[in-house]
């Protein structure tokens, strides 16, 4: 009897059909863990909080030769729903292209991997594991998704010996860019306390402002390092000066700005913390004036070495897309940078050029091409076992 190969353009439609604007589930876990438990594989959901998560595992527990695969359902919000042209729900095919929300970021890539997998173990069984840890919370706080599929795989002893992430990684054609690491994401927010005046006495305030517009120059001119092998330089952008003060002859009492802070393998989020608290103490010493740093860290910059996994993705993506990807550590944070903890990982998936845009979309004949690419990762993880 000949197998039906699952379709990765019509499980992407069907995803994209799932309301799932984080943090809400839309349906999307349910279709997965019905379609994956219908192949085989021994589903759970490991949901925390307002959160849903799927695991799912082909093959025995424990395994020590164990391909595990990461990636996300929820998708951002669709702003105003009279600026987009097709129903972002809708999974319409027209035009060589498959539109909505999340057809690009990433359901194309989980409907990818999850096609690929499905027919790899009904074809080809083999002395192997498959793991998919899926996530409703990769878009939203990511406290309460991958964190808690890793924690309950650590409390359940399941573990993965290497690790996918499907996010999109190519800029602007299919196969050019994986990605082998990651820069490291803080935001910082500086209040600046002064003392409240009349503008006409000016020497009866402690204004916080020009100590903040000093603080904000020093830090905007620094140059954090020349970057790294692997790492682009560290880049820090002022993102908001806030004083909100109504009255224009009233020296305000309280000022904040923001920044934020991609960072390379060279710092972590505590090294850049404590200069910034440096840089904060030199500025108003002697001023009147107070600086706080408040400090939220997203992720740490973390690096694959390239070796065995990167070699075999970029072997796939060459003989499927016949390009030879850039190893890449750009762009913003994934959940890679919580499954570095666990194992080695990688990422490749679609072009991301329309991701988190109004109208977005995915080529069909990428996603195509994204179902052979993982396809022939499973084989060649697994050739001999």
């Amino acid at each position: 009897m000949t197998q039906q190969m699952i379709d990765p353009v019509q499980l992407t439609a069907d995803l994209v059909r799932c309301p799932s604007v984080t943090p809400d589930e839309g349906g999307a876990l349910v279709l997965l863990e019905r379609m994956l438990g219908h192949a085989g594989f021994a589903c759970t959901r490991v949901d925390r909080g307002e959160t849903a998560n799927l695991f799912a595992r082909w093959g025995a527990k424990g395994h020590a030769r164990s391909f595990g695969f990461n990636g996300h359902t929820d998708v951002v919000p669709i702003g105003l729903r009279s600026d987009w042209t097709r129903d972002p729900f809708g999974g319409e095919l027209a035009e060589g292209r498959l539109w909505g929300r999340g057809a690009c970021d990433m359901k194309s890539g989980v409907a990818a991997f999850v096609a690929a997998a499905i027919d790899f173990v009904q074809a080809s069984p083999t002395d192997g594991a498959i793991i998919l840890a899926i996530t409703g919370d990769e878009e939203g706080p990511a406290q309460d998704g991958t964190i808690a599929l890793l924690d309950w795989m650590d409390a359940q002893g399941e573990a993965m010996s290497v690790c996918l992430v499907g996010e999109p990684t190519c800029p602007e054609r299919m196969g050019e860019m994986m990605k082998i690491g990651r820069r490291g994401s803080m935001n910082a927010t500086i209040t600046a306390r002064g003392r409240q005046g009349h503008a006409a006495y000016p020497h009866r305030a402690a204004n916080p402002l020009p100590v903040l517009v000093h603080l904000l120059d020093r830090l905007a001119r620094h140059v954090l390092d020349r970057g790294t092998e692997h790492f682009d330089p560290s880049t820090l952008a002022l993102t908001t000066v806030d004083v909100g003060n109504a009255a224009t002859n009233v020296i305000p009492a309280t000022a904040r700005a923001g920044l934020n802070i991609r960072f390379n393998d060279l710092h972590t989020g505590a090294s850049l913390t404590e200069w910034l608290e440096r840089e904060a103490a030199e500025v108003c010493a002697g001023t009147g004036v107070a600086l706080e740093v408040s400090v939220s860290v997203s992720g740490e910059a973390f690096l694959t070495p390239p070796g065995p996994l990167s070699d075999m993705v970029a072997r796939a993506v060459e003989a499927e897309c016949g390009v030879t990807p850039v190893l890449s550590t750009s762009g913003g944070t994934s959940d890679a940078r919580f499954m570095k903890n666990h194992c080695p990982v990688v990422e490749f998936g679609l072009v991301g050029q329309s991701m988190h845009q109004v109208d977005e979309y995915a080529e069909i004949e990428h996603i195509e091409q994204l179902k052979r690419v993982y396809s022939r990762i499973l084989q060649d993880y697994f050739a001999g076992c």
